[in-house]
């Protein structure tokens, strides 16, 4: 649209369109499972570098916070050759940022949904007090965040729901909170016409080690229609890398571990990490997509689906029931026994499929493009300038 944007990340980096300047900065983290702390201790040079390499390695997340520093010193140093309209964050909402408001540039940021949801589902499914303590310690970021967040110029959230949470959880004031829904890529999530002609089995796409990601309740309800001898594909990956990989390999993922406690082996398929063209042919090839989550701050997975005409049954956990509106079932969350009968339902009326695999690609087009985010994010940036 005619403005100029530079991304400043750190591992993983983000794939970026033409014309975009993309700055790296290096991360000592070790929960990527590339990185280790014997690689990583030469490459120390100063004091964060020190504190990321020994917090990680002690359990606690502080990439948030290392992150907006580096960022900061970045900023600082392109601000010498340029200047910037304005800063927008997308929830890191570290400390740093505070010190980018002292370049005398306005600093938003965008907000997904507030952890202390991801904290609470982590911490009702945790295993005795020695999980929830490692839990609340790797949270530990979470007050700076809120501390962070309601002193930035304006909060994007991604839903109407996010934005309720957002004002509850870290007491961000309602008039500096903005709804920009997230878009869908519709050339690349769309109807695979060879992979929907024979239509079968369940899909859900997501990470679940998340437990609010709602897995467990998944399979319990999987557990119910075993007689139908209904199978589900898992888009994610069946084993993770040890924090630590210098002492161990990779691990079962929650949802595998899960899978072989219910004896579900023979129902469920983990398909790894992919593309999202071989994405959207998965979508494709599915009768449902379920998206059985305690709570989504926005729920892309939904989204994803109904733009590829997949019926959805999702939950009416957040923010899902303004994605998936009249063109999916929605189902209480944590309910395993409403989730298998919903399944059942909807496997059986081939009416309802059609109706809602047209209704959902629909929504998707009129709703959730990536241009319409454009242009409302936009409009943010300009009422903070115009507001200074």
């Amino acid at each position: 649209m005619g403005h100029e944007v530079e991304i400043i990340a750190s591992p993983p980096l983000p794939e970026v369109s033409t014309g975009v300047i993309l700055h790296c900065l290096k991360s000592l983290s070790i929960y990527h499972p590339e990185s280790s702390l014997r690689t990583n201790l030469p490459k120390v040079r100063n004091i964060v570098d020190l504190y990321e390499l020994c917090a990680t390695r002690q359990g606690m997340f502080v990439e948030p916070l290392t992150f907006s520093l580096r960022a900061y010193a970045k900023v600082r140093e392109l601000c010498k050759q340029r200047r910037f309209d304005i800063i927008h964050d997308n929830q890191s909402l570290g400390y740093g940022l505070l010190l980018m408001k002292r370049l005398n540039i306005p600093v938003i940021a965008t907000i997904h949904h507030p952890l202390p949801i991801d904290r609470q589902a982590d911490l009702e499914q945790a295993n005795g007090l020695r999980d929830k303590w490692r839990i609340r310690k790797f949270y530990s970021f979470i007050q700076m965040q809120a501390f962070v967040s309601r002193r930035l110029e304006r909060i994007i959230t991604v839903s109407q729901s996010a934005a309720e949470k957002t004002e509850l959880f870290f007491k961000v004031p309602a008039d500096k909170l903005r709804v920009v829904y997230n878009g869908i890529d519709t050339q690349i999530y769309s109807r695979n016409k060879e992979a929907s002609q024979n239509r079968n089995g369940l899909i859900m796409v997501g990470n679940t080690d998340d437990r609010k990601k709602g897995i467990l309740y998944l399979l319990k309800a999987l557990q119910l229609l075993e007689a139908d001898g209904i199978k589900l594909t898992i888009v994610d990956d069946a084993e993770r890398h040890s924090l630590y990989t210098d002492d161990v390999g990779p691990l079962p993922s929650y949802g595998l571990k899960l899978v072989k406690k219910l004896n579900l082996d023979g129902m469920v398929h983990f398909s790894g990490r992919l593309t999202r063209e071989e994405l959207a042919q998965h979508y494709s090839a599915a009768q449902i997509a379920v998206v059985p989550s305690l709570y989504e701050g926005f729920g892309l997975p939904a989204a994803e689906a109904m733009a590829c005409g997949t019926p959805v049954i999702a939950t009416t956990g957040g923010a899902l029931p303004e994605v998936v509106g009249d063109a999916g079932i929605l189902v209480p969350p944590g309910r395993a026994d409403a989730l298998a009968a919903t399944i059942k339902q909807l496997l059986d009326d081939k009416q309802a499929q059609q109706r809602m695999s047209e209704a959902g690609r629909k929504r998707v087009e009129e709703k959730f493009s990536w241009e319409q985010a454009a242009r409302k994010t936009l409009e943010v940036y300009q009422e903070v300038l115009t507001t200074r």
